[in-house]
């Protein structure tokens, strides 16, 4: 029984990660120091499947903590999922973002060469094809240019773990670009729980359903899309999660770097999103228009084509589902994971 180890496991799509690889027979370790996360999720985890996930506090930037989790495990696969991802947050603290992610990265890579551990899956982002891409992004497709700190690191991990593997022919990297990951496990019990205001759309459509917040801002309704408001491909999470499961038995048959998109292909706009929710939900989402967020661009959505024909993974569930389910988790965790 292979064991894979969640880097950053404790946050919103390792823990949904974590099910399905349990699930799937993986043995699981999860190493995270709750700075966007807490331990009620891998204990809420555990609930769900049955069955027990060994788990560090300590910061992956850390050499000790990783090189006692490799002493401590037979580790076949890392998902490195630790990285500080909140876009505003970067461009106030770019020093932050650059030390945090960029550390993390060449501290797992280093304790992997020392530990013999070969095979790796790097949670990335469609923000690094940038603007200059023409939708859909396809993984042939050249870079761009990021329009913020965070999705510089991103590109930049993405290089320094594409450099590893080419020096090292016995490694195996699986560069897995997201799109928009949105809703929570069916049972209600695991969900996204952003600290502070939220970044994304979803989970700031779900905090004003349950009375958090008062109103929703749709930034911007005069982009050149069908109703005027920005359009994306959003997926998901237990769909995603499926994704790395798939991505880690690739990783264990394969050597050498491999970049494929997670998405759905379907783009669905701001207001699309929020009429859905109230539909599947039959809650009013009070929204008002605003200028433009800088750096958002018209449309960003996924080919996903080669997903399906390396890996047999396509994402199955609708934008009804994850409403209801976005809207199940709140509905019961109004305040997250907080007691």
């Amino acid at each position: 029984m292979e064991t894979v180890l969640l880097a950053g496991g404790a946050g919103y799509i390792g823990s949904h990660t974590a099910v399905e690889l349990l699930n799937s027979g993986y043995e699981v370790v999860v190493v995270d120091n709750y700075y966007n996360s807490c331990p009620e999720s891998i204990k809420r985890v555990e609930q769900i499947t049955g069955k027990t996930v060994k788990l560090y506090e300590g910061d992956v930037k850390d050499h000790s903590i990783i090189r006692t989790i490799f002493k401590e495990n037979k580790i076949d696969c890392v998902i490195h999922f630790a990285g500080l991802k909140a876009v505003g947050e970067s461009v106030a603290k770019p020093i932050l973002y650059y030390r945090n992610n960029i550390d993390t990265t060449l501290t797992l890579l280093e304790c992997m060469e020392e530990a013999g551990v070969e095979n790796i899956i790097f949670s990335s982002s469609a923000t690094v094809y940038g603007e200059e891409n023409p939708v859909p992004y396809n993984e042939d497709m050249k870079k761009g240019s990021c329009t913020n700190p965070y999705g510089w690191t991103k590109s930049m991990m993405e290089q320094i773990l594409t450099d590893a593997t080419v020096a090292n022919k016995n490694l195996s990297l699986v560069l897995l670009r997201y799109f928009n990951p949105i809703g929570a496990h069916e049972s209600g019990m695991i969900g996204e729980d952003p600290q502070g205001i939220p970044n994304n759309l979803m989970p700031y459509v779900a905090q004003v359903a349950v009375g958090r917040r008062e109103q929703l801002t749709i930034f911007g309704n005069d982009y050149p899309t069908p109703d005027g408001t920005c359009r994306r491909d959003y997926i998901h999470v237990v769909d995603l999660a499926k994704g790395h499961v798939k991505a880690v038995e690739y990783a264990l048959a394969h050597k050498g770097v491999e970049i494929i998109n997670l998405g759905t292909g379907t783009p669905y706009s701001v207001t699309e999103i929020v009429e859905s929710f109230e539909k599947s939900t039959g809650v009013e989402i009070k929204h008002v228009y605003g200028d433009r967020r800088p750096g958002d661009l018209p449309e960003s959505y996924a080919d996903a084509d080669k997903a399906w024909k390396l890996l047999g993974w396509k994402a199955e569930k609708s934008l009804e589902d994850m409403c209801r389910d976005t809207w199940n988790w709140q509905s019961k965790n109004p305040n997250g994971y907080e007691k």
